[in-house]
């Protein structure tokens, strides 16, 4: 019989430029509800997640707390094996905004602290990203937040941020995967020792019918989504893949078995295109 120890694959770290280290692969719960999100975020920590990607803007913050609780993932050793990220509504930024939406955050998932808090969407037809982040720095000050982040920010926002604070944020999650790769944000993050995280990793599924990526997953045995996942990790990014499927959830972790040949992986490279399958972070507000 297997213990879950045996379960748990060999999930990378990525340490990030304040030293701390965040697993490479985590699970997204964007678009499930409060109710639905508990047995989710239940079968991920069971099948080897220890990484959780959550957002207040999500609506389902509650339901993430009952489900650490629930697995003892809220407390003690089992809380210290955990990463768990969340996000600032784009509405309650600003310095005594935001440090009451954390608390309340904080309450929701039934947490002392969370491992990384971040900006939301940039929303620079309205910034208010340097005071917002003079609150995230109190926060860490303070430790209920050991790093900080941002989602959605292209060159001109971190730069922006920086010279209002002085400082980079550790991580920028922002839409990538085949299609779009955004290369110019991530040639910018590496240039500034910023980790990318990628949501929407196979554009939603759009990208996973793409006859290059077919034709290598059949050549590897594997999936079409482990060959972008694999891809993923290869460049060293950060990865959230959403599944609400227990055998989905273990197939996204299985990603070590095998490797992309040099053409492989710059047959994929080459897949980049002109158009997102998300929002633009020029004109977009969420939550």
């Amino acid at each position: 019989m297997s213990t879950l120890a045996d379960q748990i694959p060999n999930i990378p770290l990525i340490t990030l430029h304040d030293g701390t280290k965040i697993p490479q692969i985590g699970l997204g719960v964007l678009r499930i509800d409060d109710e639905g999100v508990v047995p989710v975020v239940e079968s991920a920590l069971e099948v080897g997640y220890r990484h959780i990607d959550g957002a207040a803007g999500y609506n389902n913050e509650e339901g993430v707390g009952r489900a650490l609780a629930a697995t003892g993932y809220n407390t003690g050793e089992k809380r210290a094996s955990l990463w768990m990220t969340t996000k600032l509504r784009d509405s309650e930024q600003g310095y005594d905004s935001a440090m009451r939406a954390f608390d309340h955050s904080l309450e929701l998932l039934q947490l002392d602290y969370v491992d990384m808090y971040m900006i939301h969407w940039p929303t620079p037809f309205d910034w208010r990203s340097g005071e917002t982040w003079k609150a995230f720095r109190t926060l860490r000050e303070d430790g209920r937040v050991r790093t900080l982040g941002v989602c959605n920010f292209m060159p001109e926002h971190l730069d922006r941020l920086f010279d209002e604070t002085g400082e980079y944020p550790t991580v920028n999650q922002i839409e990538l995967h085949p299609t779009w790769q955004q290369r110019d944000v991530v040639e910018y993050c590496r240039a500034h020792n910023i980790a990318v995280e990628a949501y929407s990793p196979m554009a939603r599924g759009a990208d996973l019918a793409n006859g290059v990526v077919e034709r290598i997953a059949v050549a590897h045995g594997v999936t079409p989504a482990q060959v972008i996942l694999r891809w993923h990790i290869e460049n060293g990014t950060i990865i959230i893949p959403k599944s609400v499927h227990t055998a989905r959830q273990r197939e996204n972790l299985d990603l070590f078995g095998f490797a992309l040949t040099p053409e492989e992986h710059a047959q994929i490279d080459a897949l980049d295109g002109p158009t997102r399958a998300g929002h633009d972070p020029m004109t977009f507000t969420y939550a």
